[in-house]
């Protein structure tokens, strides 16, 4: 089933496997994913490339600065016949969510996917809605465009498993890219290959995954060098350690292994760590780069034999 998913998912978005690895490894662990990059690099469609082929519902929230809470979550709606507020869902209430340009609305409508991404829920005056599983937030934003803009809180940032560059691709792929435009073939349909009770059972196999306490150990080093590293204003929370040992599972079980190897942390490590710390305002003067100091930091950390 993982290989039919990775299969049509590459079929209509070309050239980047890793990328494609990545967030096919935030699925199976049940995270949420973070694209950033330049306009026109195929964020939307790589997003929406992975919720079609799933047999899952999809809904798609277009952020603006005028876009409120509760054409997130939903609002209650009195109704005059029976007398009571009615629930009337939200564009939450789907199991794939595109998340397009999330930093463009107000830090209040941004603060309304909390709940939904850590709890699988939403809370509308007083009473707890509980979203359909599985549930995914694929969330896009542009680096490089100020102006509208809020930048998203450190609490949401953390919220997303991994945050992920997609990139220019090759010139190569790029020419296919465009004889597939030429010809048509990027206005078919993805294909439903896997449902959705399907990848429920491929996310409880996925904690199946046996991961060591030697293993365990290299995970919580590398969390706390985050923490003493004097670069960094803020280090990698709890949250970081234990989606860092979902994430792992996952990285095994797309490899068909049943448990984790201190090669599967590497993997992930950087992808889903940097976009939670903080550099120091020296360090910004002196340009240093987070997946750098990053990438030393797990250099130091002695890999377990066991």
């Amino acid at each position: 089933m993982i290989n039919k998913l990775r299969k049509e998912i590459t079929e209509y978005f070309i050239g980047k496997e890793e990328v494609v690895k990545n967030v096919l490894i935030c699925l199976l662990a049940g995270g949420h994913v973070l694209l950033e990059d330049v306009p026109g690099v195929g964020k939307t469609t790589l997003a929406k490339t992975i919720a079609g082929s799933v047999d899952c519902s999809f809904g798609r929230i277009q952020f603006t600065p005028d876009t409120l809470p509760g054409d997130v979550v939903g609002v209650s709606v009195y109704n005059p016949k029976t007398k009571e507020f009615e629930y009337r869902e939200g564009a939450v209430m789907r199991q794939f969510i595109l998340a397009d340009e999330i930093n463009r609305t107000s830090p209040k409508t941004q603060a309304s996917l909390l709940e939904a991404m850590a709890e699988g829920s939403v809370t509308v005056d007083g009473i707890r809605h509980d979203l359909p599983q599985p549930f995914m937030v694929i969330a896009t934003q542009n680096p490089i465009e100020f102006l509208g803009t809020y930048p998203l809180p450190e609490a949401q940032m953390d919220r997303f498993m991994m945050k992920l560059s997609i990139g220019y691709p090759d010139a190569r792929e790029e020419k296919r890219l465009a004889r597939m435009y030429a010809e048509g073939r990027m206005d078919e349909p993805v294909r439903n290959v896997i449902t959705a009770e399907e990848l429920i059972g491929l996310r409880e196999e996925t904690r199946r995954v046996h991961i060591s306490d030697a293993v365990l150990g290299y995970i919580q080093e590398i969390v706390e060098l985050t923490r003493k590293e004097e670069r960094f204003v803020l280090g990698a929370s709890t949250r970081a350690t234990l989606f860092m040992v979902s994430a792992s599972r996952a990285c095994a079980k797309l490899e068909d292994r049943d448990y984790v190897k201190p090669d599967d942390i590497q993997q992930v490590a950087v992808n889903l760590l940097h976009h939670r710390l903080v550099l120091t305002s020296e360090a910004m003067l002196s340009h240093d780069n987070v997946d750098q100091i990053l990438n030393d930091l797990i250099r130091r950390v002695p890999v377990p034999r066991e």
